[in-house]
């Protein structure tokens, strides 16, 4: 029997997201036996990260300054902004490096029967970030939901009266996928968003 100590930190370890409780276990037992070499530095880590901890005051970005390093980055084009649901979605796009621009974190979407409402999104202070000026193009990336295109369509009503050209991520087939193991959605979406086929010649 482990000790009540080992026990809380196998149930803190078991509340993360995709460990349970017996994966929990194997991975207090990893670090217990390699306490050098991965205990040490992984409590390190999170000391330094919950002492530095911040919330971007421009973009609801996370990191550990305010302003976040993607909104001081100069190499950043400041006239795009890619509009995302969390933090998660933000740190995805940014790590596939195909978005030049700079971005805008909502903290959710919005949601009738989880009682989301657009007061409890950043849908006001994007808002304000666009009606200061120096953004062309606003990209709505939200997830292929029926809340995350609903709260695409809010934003885009919010900001039609602004003078930025407003898109959204495709939609549809994903690459090397199959039709047989595709959703309706999907393959709905797929069907509306079909485009000419270039002529090989």
């Amino acid at each position: 029997m482990a000790s009540p100590e080992i026990e809380a930190l196998s149930l803190a370890l078991s509340r993360l997201p995709g460990l349970g409780p017996r994966s929990a276990r194997r991975a207090v037992l990893h670090l217990l036996k390699r306490r050098e070499s991965a205990l040490a530095p992984l409590l390190s880590a999170l000391a330094a990260v919950d002492e530095r901890l911040a919330t971007c005051s421009i973009c609801g970005n996370v990191d550990t300054s305010d302003p976040c390093a993607i909104c001081t980055d100069p190499r950043r084009d400041a006239r795009s902004l890619c509009v995302v649901e969390e933090v998660a979605d933000l740190w995805a796009l940014d790590r596939a490096r195909l978005f030049p621009g700079r971005f805008h974190v909502l903290g959710g979407r919005l949601s009738a029967l989880e009682g989301v409402r657009p007061e409890d999104l950043g849908i006001d202070t994007l808002v304000r970030r666009i009606s200061d000026g120096g953004i062309d193009e606003v990209v709505l990336a939200m997830n292929a939901t029926l809340e995350g295109q609903t709260t695409a369509h809010y934003v885009a009503e919010r900001i039609e009266a602004y003078p930025v050209r407003v898109t959204q991520l495709a939609h549809g087939l994903p690459v090397g996928g199959e039709l047989d193991y595709l959703d309706e959605g999907t393959l709905a979406q797929a069907l509306r968003a079909r485009r000419p086929l270039a002529s090989a010649t």
